[in-house]
Order: structure tokens, then sequence, then C-alpha cells
């Protein structure tokens, strides 16, 4: 089942957690405390417009033109806060290099673990939300194309799942972690879901990082753990997110993308919707 309104939902969500998220950058946090608008979205919401509209017009993860549809984004507007691999990527994935062997080549053959293919992702988890193996399988070739480590993959695909059981009203973390098993991810994951709701933020930040390491480990659990302890209040999941301080855009993009498959953004305060450059 093919679910298109939890997937537009989802990218909304996503976009504003990168708003929201990127308003705390270089900047103190302070609970409470808002900066006035505009808020740009960064390279987490321009990906993930391209991996939707992939989605919308073919279905499926078709990886050769998913890697063509992000070189085309990044041309057109290559200052949206990209790290800095993506700088070396996208531009020879738009020279016409096999992405197979671009990504290959990064970080002396390893492959990126970066989280740039978790925070786009929640939008194809809410698409495919009833059907959890393909969910996973689309998830993990969409992550390819920019990141070829596994630990990248592994975060693309703990994130769509989350999406697509918070469409269902059924997010657990515990869930996640028995189909996510393998390295630091699966790890992480096993450790966030089983410190529970109780604890406060910035202690799981203690335990799994909040993403100032930059890879999809040290972010992809703690905005899960976040997304999990607020599945229906997308407002209170976003400060929780930002509260971990690190890497706030793009924690906040993915708690944004998997509560906003369920909730949608318009029980948030008008002013942050109008503070908010749109998803697309």
């Amino acid at each position: 089942m093919i679910n298109k309104a939890a997937a537009d939902a989802a990218l909304r969500g996503l976009a504003m957690g990168d708003c929201f998220g990127g308003t705390w950058f270089r900047r103190r946090f302070v609970p409470g405390e808002l900066k006035v608008g505009p808020w740009r979205r960064t390279d987490d919401t321009a990906m993930a417009v391209v991996l939707l509209g992939m989605l919308e017009g073919r279905g499926e993860v078709d990886q050769d033109a998913l890697a063509v549809g992000f070189a085309e984004a990044y041309a057109r507007d290559p200052y949206r806060q990209y790290g800095a691999g993506m700088h070396d990527v996208l531009p020879a994935l738009g020279d016409g290099e096999a992405w197979a062997e671009v990504t290959a080549r990064q970080f002396g053959g390893q492959g990126s673990w970066g989280n740039g293919a978790a925070m786009r992702v929640a939008p194809l988890g809410a698409w495919f939300a009833g059907d959890l193996n393909r969910c996973a399988y689309e998830a993990a070739r969409s992550a390819q194309v920019t990141h070829a480590h596994p630990e990248a993959a592994a975060g693309a695909v703990a994130v769509a799942l989350a999406a697509a059981l918070n469409v269902e009203s059924a997010l657990s973390l515990h869930a996640i972690a028995e189909r996510v098993t393998e390295g630091d991810i699966g790890r992480r994951l096993r450790v966030v879901a089983e410190l529970g709701a109780d604890v406060r933020p910035i202690e799981v930040v203690g335990e799994v990082g909040s993403g100032r390491r930059m890879s999809a480990a040290d972010t992809v659990p703690f905005a899960l753990w976040c997304a999990a302890r607020h599945p229906d209040d997308l407002e209170a999941a976003l400060w929780a997110t930002a509260s971990g301080r690190g890497d706030v855009d793009t924690t906040c993009a993915i708690t944004g993308g998997v509560v906003g498959a369920r909730t949608g953004v318009a029980g948030l305060p008008a002013f942050w919707l109008a503070a908010a450059e749109p998803a697309r």
C-alpha cells in the first residue's frame, strides 16, 4: 500500500524540523526562545524533496535517476549547507560519473557513514507504511546512491522504519532495533530502546550522541528516541530534539519527518508556519 498523504506530511514535518533546528546554528540553545524568521531549510530538505519526487513519479527508488536528481538540485542551489563530502560527490555525479564508483571511493574506499541518507528518508518510510520489508529495502537503495558505508544505510533504514511505524501509530524503538541489528547503529538503537521516555534528552545524548561527529550512528538513535517520546506531538518532539544540541538541523529534520508523518504540521504555532521556508 502506498500512502502519498503521509509521505507529503513527513516531508513537511522534515522541512519544519530542518528550519527549526537550523535556527540554533552557531547560537546557544535557550528553551522556549525562538529566532525571528525567516527560517531557511538546508540540504536535509533539498534532498528529501528529490527523493519524494522520485517516488511520486516512479513509485520506487531508481538509483541512477536519483543520482541525477540529487546532482541537479545541488547545481541549482549549492548553498544549502551540504556536508563536506557532498561537495565532492554531487558535482561528480553531475559530471556523469557512475554513482557506485563515486561513493565507493569516499573516505579512503570505506564510503561515507554520515547522516545524509538518514536525514532525507522519512518521506520514503511514510510512503511505504504498511510494508516494512519494502520500506527497508527501498531505504537502503536510496542511501547507496550517496553513502556506500553500511552504517549510513542502516541509519536510513532505521529512520524509514520509524516513519512507517508512526504512520500506523505503532512507533517502537524495540521493533526498529530488532530489524536494524548490525554495527554501531544497531548497538545504539538497543541502548535508546532500553532507556525509555522518562530520562531527559541530554542524558540520552550522553549515551549515544546528538550529531557532533556528523555520523549516522551519532545522530539517528537520539533523533528516533525523541520521536518515540513524542510520537503525536511535533512541537514537543522538536523542542526535545533541539535541547540535545549537536547537529540540530539534522536531528530535528529526522525527528520532524518521523513525527510529521503522523501529525502533519497544521497543529504547530502560526508563528512557526509563517517563519519556516516552505518544503517545496
